[in-house]
């Protein structure tokens, strides 16, 4: 019975239930101290698993917004604007109604009346709009119609919807860089194109200076970015009341060179009319101040339109640093003024010309046969090589080596430009050491060749080329100024005149080779060049044909030169031309011409300019105002885009107006097309240059019709055709 009895208390069930229930009290204690405690350490602490809980909430309510620094503008040396800021907008539409909340719709409702807003404004008819906004689809953008829209049409969409309550259209804005001018000095001016300063944020993209003075001074252009923090609420809108913090960006500082728009214009417009009639390897032409070293205007071909980068792939060296070349005679300038300066150059005495043995070779005259006993003044007027190899023979071949080295060939002239070379100077060869009296055996770069010439520009003292006048800091005003750097040369200031007055001999000779470089009314001094290149398969000079670089250097006026200009041209296709020298004259004769011109005129020397109406300066006008300007003056005037400032005009400044001048002005806003009826070829192709739209021509004639109608929007690389007929009685 007392084990029955012990048999039931072991297993009463309450018993067991009563254990239990105290196990469990025991354990939720437990994990409820284990929370507390780990609820208790995650306050304290602030963090779990690593992740910072703060920073989190901080992250998921704070928004950090960059405020982009505005880059610096590049300015020719008058203030016309060369490289500027601009900024663009996307159009997007918002579809779907996720990001919506109920009293905010942010997403597109009426599709419909959308679409009659936007079919305004950008050039899509309104079944493509409403097509585009009935989408499966979060969100769509409008191609190329919808893309670079200006902020005046921006604000004219967003007007108009307001108006009607309609939601669902917003705009991304993005930084672009606008270079006015299309082609102009384009590998010098360089590019600023958008990168990515943050991998992270998308969205946020710098401009980045990537060649020519835009990398040289990017950290001076592209001034320094500033910051907003604020917070946010799960909507994405702005808490009402919370504090703003705000660091202000600083812009960048502006560069002002030495260019001259209207000749650099000159110039980008002769080297395209050459390079498209004679089709050379490469050309380069740069005019330079001979008493300071400003370069006034420098060109290149290849070469590419900086608005809408048509030829960048061609080449992206820039040949005024980056072009290393044997220079041929345009050297003997300089063996000219240091035979002058030792006592070695008589110009009356003969000497037998043709060939000369020397050093183990044989060196010819352009003319193998010479042309008999002749002087030396006779030799350097028809650019005898015969005639300079005895120059370096009678100095020395180490006072000639002096010579070159005082010079500065061989080293980089250092114009804060990338890739600059330094070119050669071994002289180690007998035979090489005589070459280089005309210019064969070492390399040089155009820059360094304008140096060595303004020592006898400029009276014995060389100057460094420089591109750059000044810096301004548009936070402080502060201006960083830029002098002339003189250099003295071994050439004296008697015989850089008589090397001047030597020079001229090659213009006004009869046996001249120079003499198709004369310029009415003005005295040149000046030495052409013909360089044989080196072919580097055969490892001997090319021969024959037109496998040379041709070359001129002219310095006026010759008694006193305020200006250097230096062409090359190599391996040109004559096309009719007799010979390479006439290609170059293409170049150099109206560049010369109009430079002395514009110097004259800036002395008071000439009043013809001056004395007739003249084209005023419209860059950075506000464009009602320049309209009101160019009416005044009783001519018609052209508006391309919807800007309210103007960036480029033709004519440009200072040209000479006429009745019926046709003026054309670009402003900052959306391009279109203007109202060309009536319009000749060439009035039409300067819309294409200043836009870069491409027009299809059909007939002869004026413009009777356009395939796009007037006001339509464009963008560089828009093909447009355009219908020409004669006017009334032209065809009889």
């Amino acid at each position: 019975m007392k084990k029955i009895t012990k048999k039931i208390r072991a297993t009463n069930p309450f018993r067991n239930r009563k254990i239990i229930a105290v196990f469990l009290y025991l354990a939720c204690f437990i994990m409820f101290g284990f929370v507390a405690l780990r609820f208790s350490w995650i306050m304290v602490k602030g963090e779990i698993n690593g992740e910072d809980l703060l920073q989190n909430i901080d992250n998921l309510y704070t928004r950090n917004t960059v405020l982009q620094a505005n880059r610096g503008t590049i300015y020719d040396k008058n203030g016309n604007p060369i490289a500027m800021d601009a900024s663009s907008y996307k159009l997007v539409a918002i579809l779907t109604d996720e990001w919506s909340s109920p009293t905010r719709p942010q997403h597109v409702q009426e599709p419909e009346k959308v679409a009659k807003v936007l079919t305004k404004y950008i050039s899509m008819s309104e079944e493509e709009v409403l097509e585009k906004l009935t989408k499966n689809s979060s969100q769509v953008e409008f191609g190329a119609a919808g893309n670079n829209l200006s902020y005046d049409i921006v604000s004219q969409i967003q007007e108009e919807l307001e108006k009607e309550n309609l939601t669902g259209i917003t705009f991304q804005d993005k930084k672009t860089r606008l270079y006015p001018n299309g082609t102009f000095a384009s590998h010098t001016i360089g590019l600023a194109q958008v990168q990515s300063d943050d991998e992270s944020d998308e969205a946020y993209q710098q401009l980045k200076g990537i060649m020519g003075l835009e990398q040289t001074y990017d950290d001076i252009l592209k001034g320094t970015n500033g910051t907003i923090e604020y917070q946010k609420d799960p909507y994405g809108y702005v808490v009402p009341g919370e504090e703003e913090i705000r660091e202000e960006a600083v812009d960048g500082s502006d560069l002002y060179l030495t260019l001259d728009r209207r000749l650099q214009v000159l110039l980008e417009n002769v080297m395209e009319e050459v390079d498209e009639e004679h089709t050379p390897e490469n050309m380069t032409a740069t005019l330079m101040n001979a008493k300071t070293g400003e370069i006034l205007a420098t060109s290149q071909r290849p070469s590419f339109n900086a608005t809408t980068k048509e030829g960048i792939d061609q080449s992206w060296q820039n040949l005024l640093v980056e072009y290393a070349f044997e220079p041929g005679s345009t050297m003997k300038v300089m063996t000219l003024a240091a035979s002058i300066q030792e006592g070695t150059f008589h110009p009356d005495s003969y000497y037998m010309s043709g060939e000369i043995s020397v050093a183990g070779g044989t060196v010819h005259d352009f003319n193998p046969d010479g042309w008999g006993s002749i002087t030396y003044l006779e030799g350097l007027a028809r650019s005898s090589n015969v005639a300079f190899v005895h120059q370096v023979e009678e100095m020395g071949y180490d006072t000639w080596k002096k010579y070159l080295d005082n010079y500065g060939f061989g080293e980089a002239v250092g114009m804060n430009l990338p890739n600059e070379y330094s070119g050669s100077n071994k002289y180690e060869w007998p035979l090489e050491k005589v070459n280089t009296a005309f210019g064969q055996g070492l390399s040089v770069t155009p820059v360094q060749m304008l140096r060595a010439f303004s020592a006898i520009a400029n009276e014995g003292n060389m100057v460094k080329p420089y591109l750059v006048d000044h810096i301004t800091n548009k936070t402080t005003n502060e201006v960083t100024q830029f002098e002339p750097e003189y250099t003295e040369s071994l050439i004296s200031k008697e015989t850089a005149q008589k090397t001047l007055q030597y020079l001229t001999e090659t213009v006004n000779n009869e046996h001249g080779t120079a003499k198709g470089y004369k310029i009415d009314g003005y005295e040149i001094a000046a030495k052409t060049g013909t360089a044989q290149l080196y072919n580097p398969d055969t490892k001997q000079y090319y021969s024959g044909g037109g496998n040379y670089i041709y070359s001129v250097v002219g310095m006026a006026p010759a008694d006193d030169p305020d200006v250097i200009l230096y062409v090359t041209v190599q391996q040109p296709d004559f096309n009719g031309a007799s010979q390479g020298s006439e290609v170059v004259q293409k170049i150099f004769n109206p560049v010369m011409k109009r430079a002395l011109e514009y110097m004259d005129a800036e002395d008071g020397d000439s009043t013809e300019i001056v004395q007739n109406e003249m084209m005023p300066n419209l860059i950075d006008s506000n464009t009602s105002e320049a309209v009101t300007e160019i009416q005044s003056k009783s001519l018609s005037t052209s508006i391309i885009g919807t800007g309210d400032k103007i960036v480029q005009q033709f004519p440009l400044e200072g040209s000479t107006l006429y009745d019926g001048q046709k003026t054309i002005l670009l402003t900052n806003g959306a391009m279109t097309l203007p109202d060309m009826s009536g319009w000749s070829r060439s009035d039409a192709m300067k819309v294409s240059e200043m836009t870069g739209v491409e027009f299809e021509f059909e007939g002869e004639g004026y413009v009777s019709e356009q395939e796009l109608a007037p006001n339509s929007f464009i963008e560089p690389g828009t093909k447009v055709k355009l219908s020409l007929s004669p006017v009334s009685g032209e065809e009889e």
